[in-house]
């Protein structure tokens, strides 16, 4: 019987890079070459090769073209392929299945991203570098961002200031910094504000070192609260407090002042280590008090408005900025419980300067001391009687010869008092006992 011949075993033809083998002296392509090896799992690489309404076809090198679903091409919802890929377009896939019941390669290109994502993400939160994404929905409380996977953005760390309307950033590509980060739960939360912060920072400092207290300049009004307002000063805000916007008195800087108003303002004070700035807006304006001084003297009388009663007396304004104190014992010429029984805000009275003190800033001003003024008598309660002295009693006192002295005294306070004391007067003075006559015989 003739021998079986035992066939040769392939060997790759030299120069061909594994892709040619001989084979019983004949030299065939090697088929098995051209084939990447793979698991379920495994990120792959391929050419788009066909794109359908709900899904797209790739070439990855194996013996059948993979197919990428539509709601496995990305993470956002409701995509139309040909959005997402192109033809002829290298993308990276992950394999999901090597043979689904259909026969068919299964791949998920969003899965592939993740991956890729997820060390990218790792890498940047060890490392601090901001990572860039497209922001592909506006949710309750912020912005979801596509990094490859979905990125939350807060709504208080879109900006270093508050945005109003956050449709306006859809679409944008952003750059965040990683703040948060879970595997598990495919949980990411991202801060823009601390990618601006950090840009801003040098500019700050930059602002710092040029900015010398006792310097005028321009800013905008960013925000307003109760005890002032800050202004950005073109990247680092300043306050002014509510004590330094205007010489007269504001109960609130929304009456003087608007959000993105332009205004100057005077460096006051810099700390420079907890870069805070003190801003003054009214050390820009006219000062109030310097007019006074150089308008008014002490005696001189003027008109003011009441701005405000308290209990020890009333404030009037007497030009725009500029307040005097009418002390209550300065109200009337009768003695005074309550400034009300005598003023009111919003009143129009004429005031005496009695003192301007031009290094406190402080103006006293008396209303009794007006000659023009009359200042009408408030009875003190009870029942009216004929015998209660009114304001013609007064007129009808006789001169006594008394001193300013008793006028002035703590012990003579209103009509009755001083009708006590005329009263005093006109009683004759009793008079003096004479001594017992000595009787001569005892002498």
């Amino acid at each position: 019987m003739p021998e079986t011949e035992t066939p040769t075993a392939p060997r790759p033809v030299e120069g061909s890079d594994g892709l040619l083998i001989e084979v019983d002296g004949q030299i065939v392509p090697n088929y098995d070459a051209t084939l990447v090896p793979f698991e379920e799992g495994d990120v792959v690489s391929g050419k788009v090769v066909r794109i359908d309404q709900d899904e797209v076809l790739v070439d990855i090198g194996y013996k059948s073209e993979g197919v990428i679903p539509q709601n496995e091409l990305s993470i956002r919802k409701s995509v139309d392929p040909g959005d997402e890929v192109e033809l002829g377009e290298e993308v990276d896939a992950l394999v999901l299945t090597k043979e689904d019941q259909d026969g068919r390669l299964v791949l998920s290109k969003k899965r592939a991203r993740f991956e890729k994502a997820w060390r990218r993400i790792e890498g940047a939160a060890e490392s601090g570098e901001p990572v860039e994404g497209t922001v592909i929905e506006v949710v309750k409380g912020g912005l979801i961002i596509d990094l490859g996977v979905r990125g939350f953005l807060p709504a208080s760390l879109v900006d270093i200031r508050r945005v109003q309307n956050l449709d306006e950033f859809l679409g944008q590509k952003i750059e965040c910094k990683v703040i948060e980060l879970n595997r598990s739960r495919n949980n990411v939360v991202l801060s823009r504000r601390a990618v601006l912060e950090e840009e801003r920072k040098e500019v700050r400092q930059q602002i710092l070192d040029r900015l010398q207290p006792g310097m005028v300049v321009e800013g905008a009004i960013s925000n307003i609260v109760d005890f002032g307002a800050f202004v950005d000063l073109d990247g680092i805000d300043g306050l002014i407090h509510i004590s330094e916007l205007s010489w007269s008195h504001v109960n609130h800087p929304s009456e003087i002042l608007s959000i993105g108003q332009t205004v100057p303002v005077k460096v006051l004070d810099i700390d420079r280590e907890r870069q805070r700035i003190s801003l003054g807006l009214k050390q820009t304006q006219e000062d109030p008090w310097q007019r006074v001084i150089d308008t008014y003297r002490v005696g001189d009388e003027l008109d003011g408005k009441v701005t405000k009663v308290v209990t020890f007396g009333a404030f009037v304004e007497i030009m725009d900025g500029v307040e005097g104190l009418v002390h209550i014992s300065e109200l009337a010429h009768h003695h005074v419980e309550n400034p009300r029984e005598v003023v009111e805000p919003g009143q129009e009275v004429k005031v005496k300067i009695l003192e301007i003190d031009s290094d406190r800033r402080r103006l006293s001003l008396s209303v009794k001391r007006v000659e023009a003024n009359q200042v009408p008598l408030r009875e003190a309660g009870g029942a009216a009687g004929g015998d209660r002295a009114g304001a013609g009693d007064l007129e009808n006192v006789p001169e006594l010869g008394l001193s300013e002295d008793v006028f002035a005294g703590p012990q003579i306070e209103g009509a009755e008092d001083l009708k006590a004391a005329v009263q005093e007067q006109e009683e004759p003075a009793p008079e003096p006992e004479q001594p017992e006559a000595q009787d001569d015989t005892d002498s």
